[in-house]
């Protein structure tokens, strides 16, 4: 039996106060899987990618990444993390003196460590900023330079956090070409439903800190009901296929009953 690649048993986290942040979260994540992750603010999936990457620990329950269990407070460079603000993750001078210090913290070192940086660069288009200060890059560059220093790294798993948050229309097109190009294991929390259907094959529903639902992208961003009462909107582009197949339907019956008619004249 294949193991998956992420697996959560019951997770949990309740704070201090009280506040039930997450109840009960089970999930699995399989090589290659690519999920969105979706839900109101505050509904817990922040939190929850957090928990599975061990930067906080859970109150009850489980992680476990091939079997193993993740530790809390550890290094996980197996798990990829974009954190929705870059300057949370961005602090080195240059951008590849931040690419590189992950793989850096992995052992690499010299030739190896720049053939690495320079690969990450190269994948994500910003080979031309590698020199460039960090506070001088635009919200998009931004994005990139966190995204390459992760790759750097060789995770199998992707954890990103509102990827598309703040870029313009060229960025987010070239954000989602990146990412549906690669082949590592994500889990996608964001607010751009339609960036999660284009990507997403799955979409787990969180809300209160619950699964509300996890099912085929089109299943469940598609339930108007269900995204209702969780204060989510179906996609804009599944409304209009709806809007086309029923049309299309109609004028199917309606050619069968005009051909039945005019069976009946003959």
């Amino acid at each position: 039996m294949t193991l998956p690649l992420l697996q959560t048993q019951a997770l949990c986290l309740t704070r201090p106060s009280g506040e039930k942040v997450l109840q009960e979260v089970s999930l699995q994540i399989a090589q290659g899987e690519r999920i969105g992750l979706i839900g109101p603010n505050g509904a817990g999936k922040t939190t929850l990618m957090l928990c599975l990457t061990g930067v906080i620990r859970a109150s009850a329950g489980e992680v476990r990444m091939d079997g193993t269990p993740v530790a809390p407070g550890g290094f996980h460079p197996e798990m990829g993390f974009v954190f929705q603000q870059a300057e949370d993750q961005l602090f080195s001078p240059s951008v590849a003196e931040d690419v590189a210090f992950g793989a850096r913290n992995l052992g690499l070192s010299g030739a190896a460590l720049d053939k690495t940086v320079a690969a990450a660069l190269t994948r994500v288009g910003i080979t031309a900023l590698a020199d460039r200060p960090v506070h001088h890059l635009s919200g998009g560059e931004k994005r990139l330079a966190c995204l390459a220093g992760v790759l750097a790294m060789s995770p199998r798993l992707l954890l990103l956090d509102e990827p598309s948050a703040a870029l313009d229309l060229r960025n987010r097109r070239r954000l989602i070409e990146l990412l549906g190009g690669m082949d590592q294991a994500m889990l996608i929390a964001s607010h751009d439903l339609e960036l999660v259907l284009e990507l997403c094959p799955r979409v787990i529903l969180i809300d209160d800190g619950q699964i509300m639902a996890d099912g085929a992208a089109r299943s469940v961003l598609g339930d108007a009901a269900l995204m209702a009462r969780h204060g989510q909107e179906v996609p804009h582009s599944l409304i209009h296929h709806a809007r086309v197949d029923h049309a299309h339907q109609r004028h199917v019956v309606e050619i069968k009953a005009d051909q039945r008619t005019g069976a009946d004249r003959r």
